[in-house]
């Protein structure tokens, strides 16, 4: 009886792990659905379906660590999974609505989603994207968002072309952008930010992308504060005195 029992549990548990890589495939289907809704040029389903992917991706990964998915299941790369969602839901379907939805005209349009998609490819090669801290170093490549805010603001074409070019060229730059949960400093601060700029971000949908100004400065503001935090950060961490170099003869630092 208790063989049979072990045998049961050693089958049920590890079916949890699974579930949580499961979990995260489920953001290929909403990405799928955000695309089938760029093609019929239902924008806002469009935002809704990348939202919930950007949830899911906000949450697998905590859950994951939590249970070491990766040492509990090694066949199955959960980086390499959350890797290729994540680009088909931050860069390229995010691309396609700059492309689809007339907030440039061409060829402005097609210059910044080919600027959107070949840097966020190489951003996400990168093997140096984070920092010890847990932030991006370079512009995280959340095009999602700013195509978003981007929709909502409407800014002048040559604008929405600059503002692609800056990220872009941000992306290779050696400043920092803050991580929501992996940041420990002013977490709570930032955590309370990244909900406002969700509530603002439903609101604009649900105003269908042409919500009133209190939305627009709320929206404005809360990007405003994701973008620049991760600089303050940097600022303050440059301002630290570095620690004395150990005099010659001492033991060498461990790596």
């Amino acid at each position: 009886m208790s063989g049979h029992f072990q045998r049961k549990t050693a089958t049920v548990v590890p079916r949890l792990p699974f579930l949580i890589h499961l979990f995260t495939a489920s953001g290929a289907a909403f990405a799928l659905l955000a695309g089938i809704a760029i093609v019929q040029g239902d924008f806002i389903n469009a935002f809704v379906w990348l939202g919930v992917a950007l949830i899911v991706d906000g949450l697998d990964g905590p859950m994951a660590r939590r249970l070491s998915i990766g040492d509990r299941m090694p066949r199955w790369s959960g980086a390499a999974l959350d890797f290729v969602i994540d680009y088909t839901t931050y860069v390229f379907l995010p691309a396609m609505i700059l492309v689809v939805s007339g907030i440039a005209s061409r060829p402005f349009d097609l210059i910044g989603a080919v600027l959107v998609v070949t840097g966020g490819a190489l951003y996400f090669a990168d093997t140096r994207m984070k920092n010890e801290d847990g932030s991006f170093k370079g512009f995280p490549a959340v095009w999602n968002m700013v195509v978003l805010v981007l929709m909502v603001l409407n800014p002048p074409q040559f604008v929405t072309l600059a503002v692609v070019v800056i990220l872009t060229v941000l992306t290779f730059a050696p400043l920092d952008f803050v991580h929501p949960v992996r940041v420990k400093r002013w977490r709570l601060v930032t955590l309370a930010m990244c909900l406002g700029w969700g509530v603002f971000a439903g609101l604009a949908l649900a105003a269908g992308l042409a919500p009133p100004l209190w939305i627009v400065l709320g929206l404005a503001g809360t990007s405003l504060y994701l973008f620049c935090i991760g600089f303050v950060h940097q600022w303050i961490n440059s301002r630290r005195p570095k620690p004395l170099s150990e005099p010659r003869g001492g033991s060498p630092r461990p790596r």
